[in-house]
């Protein structure tokens, strides 16, 4: 696409006057101005420039309009830093590089919150929720940590409230900043037990100092999240053995995992919990789990949790390749173990769990063949005996662990599907 160098200019709540002297020469000499409908209404006239309202959806839209308008000086209109959570990622994206960007960008709603706040920039985390769900909010729920949430509108600070309470962070303080740096800026405070504010205004940025009820299930960061954190029909891959797991996975950020026989999903959910950027897929047969393995993703906070309905390794077909894949079900269905081999890239891990003996037969098999770890995982409970404590054994799981070496690939590059005669596990 031939097009000539486009500027993008943060502007804020304070409109024209908060503007530098660069950003609003920029905005005079435009011959085209895109924007929202809120942020263009903030231009003076002397911006004469053609001004362009964002169609929506608006991602898909940008490479039409930017070649709609090739050969003229484009300005973009962006809310306070277009690379924080902007449209200038939108644009980078759409142009296959930043080569054709100008960017100037304007204080972010995050630094005007902290400074009125006096929070430390680097000590918050920061969530959005535009155009993103509202459960993904959970995972960054901790005691004594601090959040500042992009809110999606007016309504957007009582959902949170209400999430908070129903996560058991009722007595979390939330501070709600409207028109952050404009002449209209207002602060609404109350805590999420007792939050009763009607709708302000939309443009607002939520400040949460999280805490928690006194019976308040504590999630940590470390894999191994308590059992009743699932919801569960007793298909759970237990606390310790999924600690075990997940220490064997590996997971790191960006990378995509396969759950396979997924149950409740503990164990796609605690991949993505790792890292904001980590993907799952979790594959389950039955569709009643499958409904369940979903709500444990929205209420654990990773409600981008991909759950595929099927039985492997006809469920696979069309999956995009993963970095690593988890058994724990299935594993003596015909062309499983094959399957998720193939998919796997060089460096790719592959963990598979059993309590039965023919599967335990199976994965001997394969330590034999590709190498790895076989590892026995043994745990037992104190339990009353009586008037005393004994031991309760666990059903062992028998664990094989690869990490698949260069050499062994031959087919991971193509798209997985599932060999002729293959059955149901």
């Amino acid at each position: 696409m031939s097009q000539a160098p486009v500027t993008v200019v943060g502007i804020g709540a304070d409109g024209w006057p908060g503007l530098a002297p660069g950003s609003q020469e920029a905005l005079r000499r435009a011959e085209v101005i895109v924007g929202g409908p809120r942020q263009l209404d903030l231009l003076p006239p002397d911006c004469a420039g053609e001004r362009v309202a964002w169609p929506s959806p608006l991602r898909p839209a940008v490479p039409g309009l930017l070649a709609a308008h090739a050969g003229r000086r484009v300005c973009v209109l962006a809310s306070g830093d277009p690379m924080f959570f902007g449209v200038g990622r939108t644009l980078v994206d759409a142009l296959g590089t930043a080569d054709g960007l100008r960017i100037l960008p304007h204080p972010s709603s995050v630094s005007y919150a902290c400074a009125r706040l006096g929070w430390p920039l680097d000590d918050i985390e920061v969530r959005s929720l535009v155009g993103r769900p509202l459960g993904a909010l959970s995972a960054a729920l901790h005691p004594g940590r601090r959040l500042l949430v992009l809110s999606a509108g007016a309504d957007t600070p009582a959902e949170v409230a209400a999430l908070l309470r129903d996560r058991g962070f009722g007595p979390s303080t939330l501070t709600v900043l409207e028109q952050l740096g404009g002449a209209r800026e207002r602060r609404v405070e109350g805590t999420a037990e007792d939050w009763h504010h009607a709708p302000g205004d939309a443009l607002n940025v939520i400040a949460v100092d999280c805490r928690c009820a006194e019976d308040a299930l504590r999630l940590p960061l470390t894999p191994g999240l308590p059992d009743e954190a699932f919801e569960h029909d007793g298909q759970l891959t237990k606390r310790h053995v999924r600690a075990a797991t997940l220490a064997a996975l590996a997971p790191a950020p960006g990378e995509l995992l396969w759950d396979i026989g997924g149950g409740s999903g503990s164990i796609g959910i605690e991949w993505m919990r790792a890292h904001r950027s980590c993907r799952a897929v979790t594959v389950e047969r039955d569709p009643v789990r499958a409904a369940r393995v979903a709500r444990n993703a929205e209420t654990l906070g990773v409600p981008a949790l991909r759950v595929v309905t099927g039985a492997a390794p006809a469920a696979l077909a069309g999956l995009p390749n993963p970095d690593a894949v988890f058994i724990g079900g299935g594993l003596t269905a015909p062309g499983l173990l094959d399957a998720c081999w193939d998919a796997l890239p060089a460096g790719g891990r592959l963990v598979a769990n059993t309590v039965t003996l023919e599967s335990e037969a199976l994965l001997t098999d394969r330590y034999h063949r590709h190498g790895g770890d076989l590892t026995r995982l043994s745990v037992a409970h104190a339990v009353p005996v009586g008037g005393f404590t004994g031991w309760r054994q666990a059903m062992p799981v028998t664990q094989w662990s690869v990490v698949k070496p260069a050499e062994s690939v031959a087919r991971a590059e193509s798209v997985v599907t599932p060999a002729e005669g293959e059955t149901d596990a």
